[in-house]
Protein backbone atom coordinates (compact mmCIF):
# COMPACT_ATOMS: atom_id res chain seq x y z
CA UNK A 1 0.00 0.00 0.00
CA UNK A 2 1.03 3.57 -1.24
CA UNK A 3 0.50 7.09 0.95
CA UNK A 4 -2.59 7.96 -1.66
CA UNK A 5 -4.02 4.75 -1.40
CA UNK A 6 -3.82 4.79 2.52
CA UNK A 7 -5.19 8.36 2.05
CA UNK A 8 -8.23 7.01 -0.03
CA UNK A 9 -9.24 4.37 2.75
CA UNK A 10 -8.77 6.46 6.09
CA UNK A 11 -10.18 9.84 6.35
CA UNK A 12 -7.88 10.77 9.90
CA UNK A 13 -4.72 9.47 7.83
CA UNK A 14 -5.90 11.87 4.60
CA UNK A 15 -6.98 14.86 7.50
CA UNK A 16 -3.43 14.35 8.84
CA UNK A 17 -1.17 14.42 5.91
CA UNK A 18 -3.43 17.04 4.52
CA UNK A 19 -2.17 19.31 6.93
CA UNK A 20 1.81 18.05 6.84
CA UNK A 21 2.12 18.76 3.59
CA UNK A 22 1.24 22.61 4.39
CA UNK A 23 4.59 24.22 5.97
CA UNK A 24 3.69 26.11 9.23
CA UNK A 25 7.01 26.60 11.05
CA UNK A 26 6.90 29.30 14.08
CA UNK A 27 5.05 32.16 13.53
CA UNK A 28 4.51 31.21 9.58
CA UNK A 29 1.55 29.38 9.88
CA UNK A 30 -0.91 31.22 7.74
CA UNK A 31 -1.39 29.06 5.25
CA UNK A 32 -2.36 25.78 7.68
CA UNK A 33 -4.53 27.94 10.06
CA UNK A 34 -6.89 29.04 6.39
CA UNK A 35 -6.98 25.77 5.83
CA UNK A 36 -8.22 24.22 9.08
CA UNK A 37 -10.55 27.29 8.94
CA UNK A 38 -11.75 26.31 5.52
CA UNK A 39 -12.33 22.71 7.17
CA UNK A 40 -14.42 23.82 9.93
CA UNK A 41 -16.62 25.79 7.10
CA UNK A 42 -17.15 22.93 5.19
CA UNK A 43 -17.49 20.85 8.53
CA UNK A 44 -20.57 22.99 10.22
CA UNK A 45 -17.78 23.71 13.20
CA UNK A 46 -17.97 27.25 14.71
CA UNK A 47 -14.89 28.79 15.39
CA UNK A 48 -13.48 32.25 15.58
CA UNK A 49 -9.63 33.82 15.76
CA UNK A 50 -8.28 35.92 18.19
CA UNK A 51 -6.18 39.25 17.65
CA UNK A 52 -3.14 36.56 17.21
CA UNK A 53 -4.97 33.76 15.35
CA UNK A 54 -4.99 31.41 17.46
CA UNK A 55 -8.39 29.30 17.11
CA UNK A 56 -11.14 28.55 19.21
CA UNK A 57 -13.86 25.89 18.36
CA UNK A 58 -16.87 25.12 20.28
CA UNK A 59 -19.60 22.49 20.07
CA UNK A 60 -22.23 23.34 22.29
CA UNK A 61 -23.76 21.04 24.89
CA UNK A 62 -26.40 18.90 24.64
CA UNK A 63 -26.61 18.28 28.42
CA UNK A 64 -26.40 21.49 30.38
CA UNK A 65 -25.89 19.22 33.69
CA UNK A 66 -22.54 18.07 32.55
CA UNK A 67 -19.25 19.93 32.13
CA UNK A 68 -16.99 20.93 28.67
CA UNK A 69 -13.29 19.91 28.51
CA UNK A 70 -11.41 21.39 26.08
CA UNK A 71 -8.51 20.02 23.82
CA UNK A 72 -5.59 21.95 22.57
CA UNK A 73 -2.77 21.10 20.10
CA UNK A 74 -0.42 23.76 18.32
CA UNK A 75 -0.06 24.27 14.45
CA UNK A 76 3.37 25.43 14.28
CA UNK A 77 6.02 22.93 13.69
CA UNK A 78 10.24 22.90 13.36
CA UNK A 79 11.41 23.29 9.77
CA UNK A 80 11.09 25.85 7.14
CA UNK A 81 8.64 26.61 4.60
CA UNK A 82 9.80 24.12 1.93
CA UNK A 83 7.56 21.68 0.35
CA UNK A 84 6.84 19.03 2.41
CA UNK A 85 6.63 15.53 0.45
CA UNK A 86 4.84 12.58 2.82
CA UNK A 87 5.26 8.98 1.79
CA UNK A 88 4.59 5.20 3.89
CA UNK A 89 7.23 3.76 4.82
CA UNK A 90 5.55 0.18 6.27
CA UNK A 91 3.29 1.50 9.19
CA UNK A 92 4.79 4.64 9.13
CA UNK A 93 4.54 8.11 7.90
CA UNK A 94 7.03 10.04 6.84
CA UNK A 95 8.33 13.13 4.83
CA UNK A 96 11.22 13.45 2.48
CA UNK A 97 14.18 15.11 3.38
CA UNK A 98 12.71 16.78 6.27
CA UNK A 99 10.85 17.41 9.57
CA UNK A 100 7.25 15.65 8.95
CA UNK A 101 5.49 18.38 11.71
CA UNK A 102 3.61 15.13 13.45
CA UNK A 103 4.44 17.30 16.26
CA UNK A 104 1.73 18.62 16.74
CA UNK A 105 -0.50 17.76 13.42
CA UNK A 106 -1.15 14.54 14.99
CA UNK A 107 -2.75 16.31 18.14
CA UNK A 108 -4.47 18.84 15.34
CA UNK A 109 -5.65 16.23 13.20
CA UNK A 110 -6.89 14.29 15.83
CA UNK A 111 -9.14 17.11 17.65
CA UNK A 112 -10.61 18.30 14.11
CA UNK A 113 -11.75 14.75 13.15
CA UNK A 114 -13.00 14.09 16.82
CA UNK A 115 -14.97 17.22 16.53
CA UNK A 116 -16.27 16.69 12.84
CA UNK A 117 -17.32 13.57 13.89
CA UNK A 118 -19.10 14.59 17.69
CA UNK A 119 -20.83 17.59 15.43
CA UNK A 120 -22.91 14.97 13.48
CA UNK A 121 -23.76 12.45 16.45
CA UNK A 122 -27.41 12.77 18.22
CA UNK A 123 -26.86 9.46 20.56
CA UNK A 124 -24.84 11.19 22.84
CA UNK A 125 -25.52 13.54 26.04
CA UNK A 126 -22.27 15.67 26.70
CA UNK A 127 -21.40 18.87 28.02
CA UNK A 128 -19.80 20.12 24.78
CA UNK A 129 -16.62 20.37 23.73
CA UNK A 130 -13.93 23.23 23.19
CA UNK A 131 -10.80 22.88 20.93
CA UNK A 132 -7.93 25.02 20.96
CA UNK A 133 -5.42 25.49 18.07
CA UNK A 134 -2.27 27.52 19.18
CA UNK A 135 0.89 29.45 17.23
CA UNK A 136 4.40 29.37 17.96
CA UNK A 137 4.73 26.45 20.19
CA UNK A 138 8.09 25.47 19.35
CA UNK A 139 9.48 28.44 19.57
CA UNK A 140 8.52 31.19 21.90
CA UNK A 141 4.99 29.74 22.92
CA UNK A 142 3.71 33.26 21.86
CA UNK A 143 0.66 31.78 20.99
CA UNK A 144 -0.27 30.00 24.28
CA UNK A 145 0.81 33.54 25.98
CA UNK A 146 -1.79 35.71 24.17
CA UNK A 147 -4.62 33.36 24.77
CA UNK A 148 -7.80 34.77 25.80
CA UNK A 149 -8.35 32.67 28.53
CA UNK A 150 -11.60 33.95 29.18
CA UNK A 151 -13.25 32.49 25.95
CA UNK A 152 -12.50 28.93 27.68
CA UNK A 153 -15.18 27.48 30.36
CA UNK A 154 -13.14 24.01 30.27
CA UNK A 155 -12.02 23.41 33.74
CA UNK A 156 -10.08 20.10 32.51
CA UNK A 157 -7.54 20.63 29.22
CA UNK A 158 -6.21 17.59 27.39
CA UNK A 159 -3.05 18.91 25.77
CA UNK A 160 -2.78 16.69 22.77
CA UNK A 161 1.10 16.95 22.39
CA UNK A 162 2.66 13.80 23.73
CA UNK A 163 4.72 11.51 21.66
CA UNK A 164 3.49 7.62 22.81
CA UNK A 165 0.25 6.47 22.24
CA UNK A 166 -1.53 5.71 25.76
CA UNK A 167 0.77 8.72 27.70
CA UNK A 168 -1.00 10.88 30.35
CA UNK A 169 1.77 13.12 32.07
CA UNK A 170 0.19 14.64 34.91
CA UNK A 171 3.03 17.42 35.62
CA UNK A 172 6.17 19.06 34.16
CA UNK A 173 9.00 21.17 34.98
CA UNK A 174 9.53 24.31 35.23
CA UNK A 175 12.61 26.07 33.53
CA UNK A 176 14.24 28.35 35.08
CA UNK A 177 17.90 30.10 33.41
CA UNK A 178 20.67 30.93 36.26
CA UNK A 179 23.08 33.40 35.54
CA UNK A 180 26.21 33.66 37.49
CA UNK A 181 29.06 36.30 37.33
CA UNK A 182 31.96 36.46 39.15
CA UNK A 183 33.74 39.69 38.93
CA UNK A 184 37.61 40.36 40.72
CA UNK A 185 38.18 43.93 41.09
CA UNK A 186 41.73 43.56 40.10
CA UNK A 187 43.20 42.54 36.94
CA UNK A 188 46.53 43.30 36.10
CA UNK A 189 49.35 41.44 33.87
CA UNK A 190 50.24 37.56 33.65
CA UNK A 191 54.22 38.13 34.72
CA UNK A 192 54.14 41.51 36.41
CA UNK A 193 51.34 41.09 38.97
CA UNK A 194 50.62 37.10 39.49
CA UNK A 195 52.78 37.33 42.76
CA UNK A 196 50.08 40.37 44.33
CA UNK A 197 47.72 38.14 46.94
CA UNK A 198 45.01 40.84 46.53
CA UNK A 199 44.23 40.21 42.56
CA UNK A 200 42.76 36.62 41.61
CA UNK A 201 41.66 35.02 37.80
CA UNK A 202 37.99 35.72 37.91
CA UNK A 203 38.71 32.13 35.29
CA UNK A 204 39.52 30.22 37.85
CA UNK A 205 37.45 31.53 40.66
CA UNK A 206 34.41 30.56 38.53
CA UNK A 207 35.63 27.23 37.48
CA UNK A 208 35.88 26.97 41.62
CA UNK A 209 32.86 28.45 42.15
CA UNK A 210 31.18 25.98 39.89
CA UNK A 211 32.93 22.92 41.20
CA UNK A 212 31.39 23.59 44.34
CA UNK A 213 27.35 24.48 42.88
CA UNK A 214 25.57 21.39 42.25
CA UNK A 215 25.19 19.53 38.77
CA UNK A 216 22.57 17.18 37.12
CA UNK A 217 19.61 15.29 39.03
CA UNK A 218 19.15 17.28 42.90
CA UNK A 219 16.09 15.26 43.64
CA UNK A 220 14.40 12.13 42.22
CA UNK A 221 11.38 10.50 43.08
CA UNK A 222 10.02 6.57 41.99
CA UNK A 223 12.98 6.50 38.93
CA UNK A 224 11.50 9.51 37.82
CA UNK A 225 13.78 13.04 38.19
CA UNK A 226 11.47 15.78 39.81
CA UNK A 227 14.29 18.69 40.07
CA UNK A 228 17.73 19.26 38.33
CA UNK A 229 20.32 21.37 37.98
CA UNK A 230 22.57 21.55 34.37
CA UNK A 231 25.59 23.91 33.50
CA UNK A 232 25.16 25.38 29.95
CA UNK A 233 28.53 26.79 29.68
CA UNK A 234 31.11 29.21 31.02
CA UNK A 235 32.99 32.32 29.38
CA UNK A 236 36.37 33.77 30.78
CA UNK A 237 39.08 35.38 28.71
CA UNK A 238 40.63 34.79 25.90
CA UNK A 239 42.18 31.59 25.11
CA UNK A 240 44.31 32.91 22.42
CA UNK A 241 45.65 35.48 25.62
CA UNK A 242 47.35 34.07 28.55
CA UNK A 243 48.74 36.94 29.86
CA UNK A 244 46.25 38.73 31.33
CA UNK A 245 44.84 38.11 35.06
CA UNK A 246 41.04 38.19 34.36
CA UNK A 247 38.68 40.23 35.73
CA UNK A 248 34.79 38.98 34.63
CA UNK A 249 33.80 35.66 34.34
CA UNK A 250 30.37 34.39 33.46
CA UNK A 251 28.78 30.78 33.93
CA UNK A 252 24.77 30.01 32.63
CA UNK A 253 22.68 27.00 33.94
CA UNK A 254 19.27 25.87 33.30
CA UNK A 255 17.26 24.63 36.75
CA UNK A 256 14.42 21.93 35.93
CA UNK A 257 11.65 21.20 38.63
CA UNK A 258 7.70 19.65 38.86
CA UNK A 259 7.86 20.17 42.79
CA UNK A 260 8.15 23.71 44.03
CA UNK A 261 9.36 23.12 47.31
CA UNK A 262 12.32 21.00 45.43
CA UNK A 263 12.85 24.04 43.36
CA UNK A 264 12.97 26.40 46.39
CA UNK A 265 15.78 24.15 48.65
CA UNK A 266 17.97 23.93 45.39
CA UNK A 267 17.96 27.70 44.63
CA UNK A 268 18.15 28.47 48.20
CA UNK A 269 21.31 26.16 48.01
CA UNK A 270 23.09 27.88 45.38
CA UNK A 271 22.49 31.16 46.81
CA UNK A 272 24.22 30.27 49.89
CA UNK A 273 26.98 28.61 48.34
CA UNK A 274 27.66 31.93 46.50
CA UNK A 275 27.39 33.84 49.46
CA UNK A 276 29.96 31.53 51.46
CA UNK A 277 32.17 32.47 48.04
CA UNK A 278 31.89 36.28 48.61
CA UNK A 279 32.72 35.89 52.31
CA UNK A 280 35.76 34.50 51.15
CA UNK A 281 36.87 36.34 48.79
CA UNK A 282 35.89 39.80 50.21
CA UNK A 283 37.62 42.66 49.03
CA UNK A 284 39.55 40.61 46.29
CA UNK A 285 36.40 39.40 44.43
CA UNK A 286 32.77 39.07 44.35
CA UNK A 287 29.33 36.84 42.40
CA UNK A 288 26.19 37.69 41.69
CA UNK A 289 23.21 34.88 40.93
CA UNK A 290 20.36 35.34 39.60
CA UNK A 291 16.96 33.07 38.45
CA UNK A 292 14.60 33.93 36.07
CA UNK A 293 12.02 31.97 35.06
CA UNK A 294 11.61 30.58 31.17
CA UNK A 295 8.35 28.19 32.05
CA UNK A 296 6.54 27.68 34.93
CA UNK A 297 6.01 24.64 36.50
CA UNK A 298 3.05 22.28 35.80
CA UNK A 299 2.62 20.76 39.59
CA UNK A 300 0.71 17.80 40.07
CA UNK A 301 -2.85 18.74 41.37
CA UNK A 302 -4.63 16.79 43.90
CA UNK A 303 -7.72 15.83 41.52
CA UNK A 304 -7.36 12.29 40.01
CA UNK A 305 -10.37 11.88 38.03
CA UNK A 306 -8.90 11.99 34.42
CA UNK A 307 -5.85 10.76 35.19
CA UNK A 308 -7.88 7.73 36.21
CA UNK A 309 -10.70 7.66 33.78
CA UNK A 310 -7.61 7.98 30.93
CA UNK A 311 -6.28 4.75 32.75
CA UNK A 312 -9.13 2.82 32.76
CA UNK A 313 -10.40 3.49 29.28
CA UNK A 314 -6.99 2.73 27.98
CA UNK A 315 -7.24 -0.25 29.41
CA UNK A 316 -10.76 -1.25 28.40
CA UNK A 317 -9.83 -0.82 24.38
CA UNK A 318 -6.06 -2.62 24.71
CA UNK A 319 -3.37 0.47 25.55
CA UNK A 320 -1.13 0.08 27.86
CA UNK A 321 -1.46 3.50 29.82
CA UNK A 322 1.59 5.53 30.96
CA UNK A 323 0.51 7.58 33.84
CA UNK A 324 3.58 9.66 35.07
CA UNK A 325 5.36 13.00 34.39
CA UNK A 326 7.68 14.38 32.11
CA UNK A 327 11.15 17.03 32.87
CA UNK A 328 10.39 19.15 30.02
CA UNK A 329 7.81 22.14 28.86
CA UNK A 330 4.75 22.40 26.79
CA UNK A 331 1.62 24.33 26.83
CA UNK A 332 0.53 22.57 29.76
CA UNK A 333 2.66 24.64 32.08
CA UNK A 334 0.81 27.78 31.15
CA UNK A 335 -2.58 25.88 31.50
CA UNK A 336 -2.15 24.77 34.93
CA UNK A 337 -0.70 28.33 36.13
CA UNK A 338 -4.23 30.58 34.70
CA UNK A 339 -8.09 30.36 34.94
CA UNK A 340 -10.80 29.72 33.01
CA UNK A 341 -13.58 32.08 31.92
CA UNK A 342 -15.76 30.95 35.43
CA UNK A 343 -13.06 31.36 37.54
CA UNK A 344 -11.85 27.85 37.98
CA UNK A 345 -8.12 26.88 37.76
CA UNK A 346 -7.27 24.52 34.90
CA UNK A 347 -6.78 20.98 35.40
CA UNK A 348 -4.09 20.03 32.37
CA UNK A 349 -2.34 16.93 30.99
CA UNK A 350 -0.78 15.98 28.82
CA UNK A 351 -2.09 13.37 26.44
CA UNK A 352 -0.35 10.70 23.56
CA UNK A 353 -2.89 10.25 21.18
CA UNK A 354 -0.21 8.90 18.63
CA UNK A 355 3.41 7.19 18.26
CA UNK A 356 5.70 10.59 17.05
CA UNK A 357 9.57 9.28 16.92
CA UNK A 358 12.49 11.64 15.93
CA UNK A 359 10.84 14.73 16.45
CA UNK A 360 12.31 17.96 15.03
CA UNK A 361 14.56 16.05 12.76
CA UNK A 362 14.23 14.68 9.20
CA UNK A 363 13.81 11.33 10.02
CA UNK A 364 10.59 11.92 11.87
CA UNK A 365 7.60 9.32 11.72
CA UNK A 366 4.25 8.89 13.30
CA UNK A 367 2.78 5.10 13.41
CA UNK A 368 -0.22 6.10 11.37
CA UNK A 369 -1.75 2.76 13.24
CA UNK A 370 -1.34 4.41 16.53
CA UNK A 371 -2.75 7.45 15.10
CA UNK A 372 -6.17 5.71 14.62
CA UNK A 373 -5.84 3.93 17.43
CA UNK A 374 -5.46 7.49 19.19
CA UNK A 375 -8.70 8.44 17.95
CA UNK A 376 -10.28 5.42 19.44
CA UNK A 377 -8.74 6.23 22.95
CA UNK A 378 -10.31 9.84 22.33
CA UNK A 379 -13.64 9.07 21.38
CA UNK A 380 -13.75 6.30 24.39
CA UNK A 381 -12.39 9.22 26.90
CA UNK A 382 -15.11 11.57 26.03
CA UNK A 383 -17.83 8.97 26.28
CA UNK A 384 -16.77 7.87 29.39
CA UNK A 385 -16.66 11.88 30.92
CA UNK A 386 -19.68 12.25 29.84
CA UNK A 387 -21.71 9.00 31.29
Amino acid sequence: MDIKELRRENELVDLFCSMAEIPSPSLGEEKVIDWICDYCNRNNLKYELDDYKNIYITIPATDDNKEPVLLSAHMDVIGDDSPVVTYLDGDLIKAQGRTLGADDKAGVANALFFAKDLVKRNDLKHGGLEIHFTRDEENGMTGIKHTDFSKINSKYVLVLDSDALGQCLTSGASYVMIDLRVKAYKGGHSGNDIGDPSRENAAKLIADLVSDLPQGVYYSENGQVVTSCNIGGIISGDVNVTNIINTEARATYSLRSSNKAKENDLIKMMQEIVEGFNEDYKGIAEAEITFTEKMPMFEKNEDEYLPILFETVAKKIGIEPEISSFHAGAETHIYANKHNAKGEKFSPYLLGLATVCNMHSDKEYVDYKTMIKGQELLKELFEAYNK
